[in-house]
């Protein structure tokens, strides 16, 4: 049993004063506010619920940085798509786990408390399954029970090269498997994941241009309850290779042809009619956005505006780990809406901080995108951190949010993932053991680049 005492505490109804935080076997057992601090309890300043990162690609950390030289022709997702699969070609199991544990201690650093692992890296160099066929999905347990983030893994069935059924490319020979490969592959994560404290289970067919509808069909059914993942409408070539093949736009699609619901999260749906934003938002589908990286590929800027008005819910990722960053990619997620439209304050409502709603929708509709608890709240998991904002202590507490988004002028200090302290001012516990896998991992994948 452990207690946290914070001054202020962000709830769901919203900030209050003086809250007790008892913690037991990783999850909040009693949550008091007005209350009065006691001699055992540990003592915060500010505390806020930790936010879950719902899309990542955990090995392509070793790109960051390293993708930003400009080819022969105009650049591109799709050229930008051939380093990337260079470098997927490299990776050997044990530099998976390294390169992945050293994304996961930055997101933990940032504030992310669970990562949702979008993972399509299966198989060997040549394109042949282990002889454990969830090799590298052990990895990526062992890297987040190492970090110490929770886990929700999301295995991504890739099949075709593009729409119709057209095969695959031998650059994508890592990734490729047959329903009933595939239906082994979740099998054995079931119980990797069942093994792992806080683990959750998902499927990612991966795009529609991945997949066929039969196969969209099968993959569903193997979900069981747990969340179902999806590439969508990232890229205008796809909306077009899509109504040629389909014809339909991709969200358009997938609304008509699958049981989307709550279960599901659409990622990016950049490229959309109003008529898809709204009937997305309607069906309940979560909207997973990855502005920096969206940004950094020359994706486009998601319809947010009219999304939120039709009481559609969104989380974030850090998918390509470019930077990893909570309180920037929910800045850049605004800061692309005001670049469309020429307009300030554009996802909050009137008179409400902006920073304030950016964080509590992205709280909601990430737990639920990835089977977390979200707010804080009795029964949940203990997933919390404190913030450091004694550079603007002269700020009122309602301002909190405005400041870490917007100014960098508040800090995460300290991070717990089921009651567990992971981070202590503003660093991971375990970051020096690491970073030196890491870097010797990222020694050896260098010439890749070359």
């Amino acid at each position: 049993m452990a207690t946290v005492f914070a001054q202020a505490a962000f709830l769901e109804r919203g900030w209050a004063d003086n809250v007790r935080i008892t913690v037991r076997d990783g999850v909040i057992r009693s949550l008091q506010t007005d209350a009065a601090p006691q001699p055992a309890d540990e003592r915060h300043d500010i505390i806020v619920p930790g936010m879950s990162n719902l899309h990542s690609h955990a090995f392509q950390r070793a790109m960051a940085g390293l993708g930003e030289i400009r080819g022969p022709a105009d650049d591109s997702f799709w050229s930008w798509r051939k380093v990337m699969y260079r470098l997927a070609h490299g990776f050997q199991p044990h530099q998976i786990e390294a390169v992945a544990a050293q994304s996961y201690v930055e997101m933990l650093e940032a504030g992310f408390t669970r990562v949702g692992e979008f993972h399509y890296l299966h198989h060997d160099r040549q394109g042949q399954p282990y002889a454990h066929i969830a090799e590298h999905a052990e990895r990526i347990a062992a890297a987040s029970a190492a970090a110490g983030i929770a886990l929700t893994l999301l295995p991504a069935f890739y099949a075709h090269s593009g729409f119709g059924g057209a095969a695959p490319t031998e650059a994508q020979r890592r990734f490729i498997h047959s329903i009933d490969s595939y239906a082994t592959l979740i099998d054995a994560c079931r119980g990797i994941m069942g093994a792992l404290p806080g683990g959750r289970l998902g499927v990612a067919p991966h795009s529609l241009r991945a997949v066929t509808p039969e196969q969209l069909a099968s993959i569903v059914t193997l979900a069981s309850d747990g969340p179902i993942h999806i590439h969508i409408a990232e890229q205008r070539r796809e909306v077009e290779d899509c109504v040629a093949a389909l014809g339909a736009r991709p969200v358009e699609w997938l609304l008509a042809n699958a049981p989307v619901d709550g279960r599901w999260t659409l990622v990016h749906a950049t490229h959309m009619t109003d008529g898809e934003t709204i009937a997305m938002a309607r069906r309940g589908a979560i909207a997973g956005l990855c502005p920096m990286t969206e940004g950094n590929l020359g994706d486009g800027v998601f319809p947010a505006p009219l999304f939120l008005e039709q009481g559609g819910r969104f989380g974030i990722g850090s998918d390509c780990n470019i930077a990893i960053s909570l309180s920037h990619e929910l800045r850049l997620l605004e800061y692309g809406q005001r670049l469309a439209l020429r307009s300030r304050n554009v996802i909050a409502q009137a008179g409400q901080s902006t920073g304030e709603r950016l964080f509590a929708e992205a709280i909601v509709g990430g737990a639920q995108s990835l089977n977390g608890t979200g707010h804080l709240r009795v029964g949940g998991d203990a997933d919390f951190l404190s913030l450091d904002r004694s550079a603007v202590d002269y700020l009122p507490t309602a301002a909190l949010f405005d400041q870490w988004i917007f100014a960098d002028g508040v800090k995460v200090d300290s991070v717990w993932v089921r009651g567990v302290q992971r981070v202590s001012q503003g660093r991971h516990i375990d970051r020096d053991r690491i970073a030196r896998r890491f870097k010797a991992a990222m020694r050896d994948l260098l010439p890749l680049f070359a």
